[in-house]
């Protein structure tokens, strides 16, 4: 039998996965979110939280889980780690959450999931991409999957479709998501032995990119090579356009975002990414999925949003196998040893967990197992790469 035919149906919106609808609840279960809501990350924060949201609602509405309601308790990390360390410590001593999902950037989770880890509570991330996420220990899951798994997909399918002969790099040197996606990226042109023509760097908040783009210019380079935030990346691509420069661009799913097109326009054609979600997969739970998310929200969801919604059904998942006890510590552990064997079909397609490596003998925690899909950009939005 499919393992994933059993919880497909609850991602469809039946009551399957939930239980019976009513508004009657056995108990509350607090599960906290730490998510930047405010400063420039927020353009991943807020469909993040809108994501959650909407996946609570309909569990909810059909009667939670196991007859207990699922509470959301947010709080905002502004992208920052001082600020992820404290929203950590006031969700789970404070709040005294079950888990806690998040936070938005890998140079926060590097900060604050250790803290989660050393007192036994689940640290889940849904859009922690970075190398090393979840060798901070064994209470660290993530779906969202690594880079080091979808950019050599990325650039194999750059390279065939573009007849790429040399490229040229560029990414951000302070941020722990650009840092290791450049590493990867680094590995990659290497392995797949494609000439590198120039290598810039840039740092967070950087707004004038000429003088990088005229030294990656001068070598005329076939593509390039963009480890950056969106915003980062769209400013990028309109001012190689400025500089008469029509390369096409190859990122990791930090360009996967509405605010790439909302900056860069149509300028930002050609570029691609490969991300586990596409708005163009239509599968019935990704259709259910996006008509669900406009219809609440009024605009398009995007792959951040389509994480954490399936991250919560995940959960809830599960939830659904064990009886809370009622003792705090003893069901966040108990949470923690049901995850790993959750199999679902959501918006994202078919996702599983596989256990990280140890590192040094230390016990890791779980990745994300799940397939890319490599997008190119067509008119202002990313479509599959046929």
């Amino acid at each position: 039998m499919n393992p994933f035919a059993k919880i497909l149906p609850a991602l469809l919106f039946s009551a399957g996965l939930i239980g019976v609808a009513n508004n009657s609840f056995a108990a509350d279960v607090k599960l906290g979110l730490a998510a930047a809501l405010s400063g420039p990350a927020a353009k991943y924060g807020i469909a993040i939280k809108n994501g959650f949201t909407l996946a609570v609602d309909e569990i909810n509405a059909k009667g939670g889980v196991n007859g207990d309601k699922l509470i959301l308790v947010a709080d905002d990390e502004q992208g920052k780690k001082e600020a992820a360390i404290n929203t950590f410590k006031k969700l789970i001593f404070q709040d005294k959450v079950l888990l806690v999902f998040g936070p938005t950037l890998s140079n926060s989770a590097f900060a604050a999931d250790p803290i989660a880890n050393a007192v036994k509570v689940v640290v889940f991330g849904t859009s922690n991409t970075a190398d090393g996420i979840t060798a901070m220990g064994p209470f660290t899951y993530r779906n969202s999957v690594m880079e080091a798994d979808v950019l050599p997909i990325t650039v194999r399918a750059a390279v065939k479709h573009f007849n790429l002969k040399k490229v040229a790099v560029i990414y951000g040197n302070d941020d722990a998501f650009t840092k290791s996606g450049y590493d990867v990226f680094k590995a990659t042109l290497a392995q797949q032995k494609i000439p590198v023509t120039d290598t810039e760097a840039y740092a967070k908040g950087d707004v004038d990119f000429k003088a990088q783009l005229t030294k990656i210019k001068a070598d005329n380079p076939d593509a390039i090579v963009c480890s950056c935030l969106a915003e980062e990346a769209a400013n990028i691509i309109l001012q190689t356009r400025a500089l008469g420069m029509k390369q096409p661009f190859i990122g990791g799913n930090g360009l996967n975002s509405p605010k790439l097109f909302d900056i860069a326009k149509d300028a930002g054609d050609n570029t691609i990414m490969g991300s586990p979600w596409s708005s163009e997969n239509l599968t019935p739970a990704n259709k259910a999925f996006i008509t669900a998310y406009k219809a609440r929200f009024g605009v398009d969801p995007d792959q951040f949003a389509a994480q954490a919604y399936d991250a919560l059904h995940v959960v809830a998942a599960g939830l659904q196998t064990i009886k809370l006890s009622g003792n705090l510590a003893n069901d966040r552990v108990a949470l923690r040893n049901a995850l790993a064997g959750v199999k679902i079909e959501g918006a994202t397609g078919k996702f599983a967990f596989r256990k990280a490596p140890a590192v040094a003998g230390r016990e890791a925690g779980y990745d994300a197992d799940q397939e890319a899909i490599v997008n190119i950009a067509k008119g202002g939005k990313f479509v599959i790469l046929k």
